[in-house]
Parts: structure tokens; C-alpha cells; sequence
């Protein structure tokens, strides 16, 4: 199968590249790429660019399928992909959610300024580090029952918060309140319940991670007030999803759907795009499966923000407040929306890998603090650099389904950066810079390198140009704790 090179992408803007459907004769729609021609360059060099086109031959598939700027190689989707399939006969494919289901961020915003507490900020992550357990395969203090682990995958966060693990207020600023409806624990398998037993309030490993931040600069003072953001006050970024559940969930259903396509008679030029359509029997049941785990995620993120709560007020005490929620969003999920396509209102579902919603002001699902400004995005670089804060804009439902970047993206592969990292060395220049990381190994440090990642400035930069997304604030880390 011919590999894309640049000589056979069409510019459409500054910002926006196309593979067109000439390209191959089994696509159904043109592929197309959101990235300045800076970024493009390194894109071409992996597998990302053929994995599109290979999208774009999916039953079903609308419009383009398309990458954000941050893209890298996956299983079967590009990471950063975006593909939106007509309802109810277009397919659903796990390649296009991933592994780790519901994988997301959330933002804790505090009362407390930088400069004010900088010297407790190794303490603070010294006792994060202890409350909140990470590393691979790493259960924490949490122990589901059969019924409870039924009811996590049925209420997600909300379980949480009954519980004892959560606030009630934060409900109001979780995608989708923290849950899915079509979720049924009788989809999920034996073997992923029993994985995810005890890993609820953990992080695990990889490039997942709970970081205090604080603000650097405010690019929009009025969508700045609206969210809650000042200068030089502390955050908590939390990244994580759902664990070892998540994983076998889309390892038992892509196995199911890989013998299922010859029935349907779908063919895919590459057989990690297993897929089913929507409203088949397999599709159903992945799709419920999918919903679960995703509530098992949001649950997740919300016992760890209660153990980020409990070291917060270890260290600095009651009297400085509590950390509020910003926003939590996904950037593995796959969610049934509806858009105009062909002068027509349809309903399609999107499979976001990598990917996160934007979506701008007047967005009905918003709290009512952010109904004009927009939806929260929150943008994860790497530990050495910075982060951001956008909002979406009008402009992100027009040309890529509600959908932005969902942080820097890879340029190196782990093995790549353990191989060039000294960790020791990195750890001690971040600590020289102020960074103070906590991490269960060196080869996790090394692995997470900030020149592992592409430059996250110019990611940001690339969505603010096209209208998807509107820069808000910039985050500078201070401690990082990894698995």
C-alpha cells in the first residue's frame, strides 16, 4: 500500500491540508490534516498520514476523516484522529476510541498564589505523590464489590460523590455530568471488572499524571474571569482514564469485531480498524461496553481529584479553601452528535482518539458561567514546558465535528527516549528550574521527556488559527507526580 508523501497533499489554507479521495481508490472521503506546514513535515515521517486514509475508507465515514496537529501513529486511527460515521448504519471501531477509554483531563483551580507558597511546593509534592498511587497495574485503596463495580460503570462520578470520594458542585463542570446513559455493565466482561476492581483513585503509568501548575499569562481576560483564572495562582492538572478495565473492554470487543466484519461484509485495509455497524448487535454491545468504561474513567478522575484534595489541605490547611473543578473532559470516546452535513441535520457518532470536544458559546450542555465564552479545552504539554487553556469556538463544529487537539503529541517514540534521556540528569534540571518531579522509576521520566514531545506552542497555535479554539491561559508546572 503507497505511503502518503508531501507531493500528494493538496493546501487548502495556511492551517488545513487535504489527501484527496484520488489518492486511493477505496476511499470514501478525502483525509485532511489541521497543522501548520512546520508540524506537517514531522507528521509525514510516521505511519499517522496512512492510518487517515485508512480511515477514510470506513462504511459510513462523513466528510473527511481529519487529525489535529498534535498526531501520532496508533493502533489503527492516528492518535489526534476524528472520524464521524453516519447513524445508524455507519460502523463503530474501537481503533477510533483506543485503549485506555474516556483517557481525559481535568483543571482544579485553587485561592492560593505561586509566589505566596513556593516553598512548600516539594512538600506538596512529596504528599500528592504518597495519597494519590501510580505505576502499572498499581490498585489503590478502593476495593469494588460485584455491585459496586456495577454501579461505577452505571453512575460514573456520581458514585464517587455518594460515596464520600467527591463534591456534588462537580457534576456541573464534567462532560456529560460525569456519566453516560447508554452504559450497561452486562457488556463488559468478567475479566475487565475484575482488572479494574481495585485501580479506582490510581493513574497508572505511561504519559498519564497529576501536576500543580500555576498561571502564567492570560490571553483572554473576560473568558479568563468567566473560568476562574488569575496570575500567578495554583492549579491541579490530573490526566488519567480508565485504567486496565478500559484496556480489556476494547481488547475483548476489537477481537469480537475482527470475526464479525465478514458477516457484515466490511473490509478494512488494515485490521486494527475492526469495526461493526452502529446498530448491529456487536456495535451495540461495544457501544454500551465503551459508555461504561468511560463512566468508570470519570469516576476514576474524580476519587483522584479527592485524594488531590486531602494532600492539598495536608499541606496547606482548611482555611486556604478547597480545589474547585474547572472542567473535566475526554479524549478517548466515541459519542452520538448531531451536525449539519450535505444542508442536512444529522446524526453521526464520533470517534475522537486523542481528540477532545470544543465546543463554543451557546453549547446547551455548558454550566452557565461558560455559556458565552465556551467550553473549556484543556491542553496537557509536557512536564518541562507548559500547558494551556482554551476555550472552543463557533468555528470547531464546521470543520472538525466539535472536536480539538488534546495536547502536544509525541515526536519520539518511549524507547526512542529512554535510549537519549539521562534521567537523573533531567530530573535534577527540572528540579534546577523549579520543577520538582515525583515518579515510581527513572525509565518513566525518560520516557516522558519534554523532547519526546512535539512543541506544544505550536499546536495551540495551529488551532487558534483555524477558529476551533481560542487561547485563554498559559499553565507553567512546578511539581509533576508520574507513575
Amino acid at each position: 500500500m503507497k505511503k502518503v508523501k508531501k507531493e500528494d497533499i493538496v493546501k487548502l489554507k495556511d492551517y488545513l491540508w487535504e489527501v484527496p479521495r484520488s489518492f486511493r481508490n477505496d476511499m470514501i472521503v478525502p483525509a485532511r490534516i489541521i497543522a501548520f506546514e512546520s508540524l506537517l513535515d514531522a507528521i509525514i515521517e510516521d505511519r499517522s498520514l496512512n492510518q487517515l486514509v485508512n480511515v477514510a475508507t470506513l462504511p459510513g465515514i462523513q466528510k473527511a476523516s481529519m487529525v489535529m496537529p498534535d498526531v501520532h501513529e496508533g493502533y489503527g486511527f492516528p492518535i489526534g484522529g476524528v472520524a464521524a460515521t453516519l447513524l445508524p448504519n455507519g460502523v463503530i471501531s474501537p481503533g477510533g476510541i483506543g485503549y485506555d477509554i474516556n483517557c481525559g483531563v481535568r483543571l482544579l483551580v485553587s485561592k492560593l498564589n505561586y509566589e505566596d507558597v513556593k516553598e512548600q511546593i516539594e512538600a506538596l509534592s512529596k504528599e500528592m505523590y504518597a495519597q494519590i498511587p501510580s505505576g502499572m497495574g498499581k490498585g489503590g485503596n478502593i476495593k469494588l464489590s460485584e455491585d459496586e463495580m456495577d454501579q461505577v460503570l452505571t453512575k460514573g462520578a456520581e458514585w464517587a460523590i455518594h460515596n464520600g470520594y467527591g463534591i456534588h458542585e462537580d457534576l456541573d463542570f464534567i462532560e456529560n455530568r460525569g456519566k453516560l446513559e447508554h452504559a450497561d455493565p452486562a457488556m463488559v466482561s468478567e475479566m475487565a471488572k475484575k482488572r479494574g476492581t481495585d485501580q479506582l483513585g490510581t493513574i497508572g503509568s505511561g504519559n498519564h499524571f497529576v501536576e500543580v501548575d500555576y498561571v502564567d499569562e492570560i490571553y483572554e481576560p473576560v473568558i479568563a474571569e468567566a473560568f476562574g483564572l488569575k496570575i500567578q495562582q495554583l492549579v491541579v492538572l490530573i490526566h488519567t482514564g480508565s485504567r486496565g478495565l478500559g484496556h480489556q473492554v476494547a481488547t475483548d470487543y476489537i477481537r469480537l469485531m475482527m470475526q464479525a466484519m465478514a458477516k457484515y461484509g466490511i473490509r478494512v485495509p488494515d485490521k486494527e480498524l475492526a469495526c461493526a455497524p452502529f446498530n448491529s448487535s456487536e456495535g451495540q454491545q461495544y457501544f454500551s461496553a465503551m459508555c461504561a468504561a468511560a463512566n468508570y474513567a470519570w469516576c476514576n478522575r474524580e476519587v483522584i481529584s479527592w485524594e488531590a484534595r486531602t494532600a492539598w489541605q495536608n499541606i496547606f490547611g482548611k482555611k486556604t479553601g478547597s480545589l474547585k473543578l474547572l472542567y473535566d473532559v475526554a479524549h478517548n470516546i466515541a459519542k452520538i452528535e448531531s451536525y449539519c452535513i450535505d444542508g442536512a441535520i444529522s446524526e453521526v457518532i464520533v470517534h475522537r482518539k486523542g481528540a477532545t470536544r470544543a465546543f463554543g458559546p451557546g453549547f446547551e450542555e455548558l454550566p452557565p458561567q461558560y455559556f458565552n465564552a465556551g467550553q473549556p479545552v484543556i491542553i496537557p504539554g509536557s512536564m518541562g514546558t507548559c500547558s494551556y487553556v482554551l476555550a472552543g469556538a463557533s468555528g470547531s463544529r464546521e470543520l472538525s465535528f466539535g472536536s480539538c487537539c488534546h495536547g502536544a503529541g509525541r515526536q519520539m517514540s518511549r524507547t526512542a527516549a529512554k535510549k537519549q534521556v539521562n534521567a537523573p540528569v533531567l530530573k535534577q534540571e527540572l528540579r534546577d528550574k523549579g520543577i520538582y518531579i515525583e515518579a515510581g522509576s527513572f525509565k518513566g521520566i525518560a520516557e516522558e521527556a519534554p523532547i519526546a514531545y512535539k512543541d506544544v506552542n505550536l499546536v495551540v497555535e495551529t488551532v487558534q488559527a483555524s477558529g476551533i479554539a481560542k487561547k485563554v491561559a498559559k499553565l507553567r508546572p512546578v511539581a509533576v507526580m508520574k507513575g
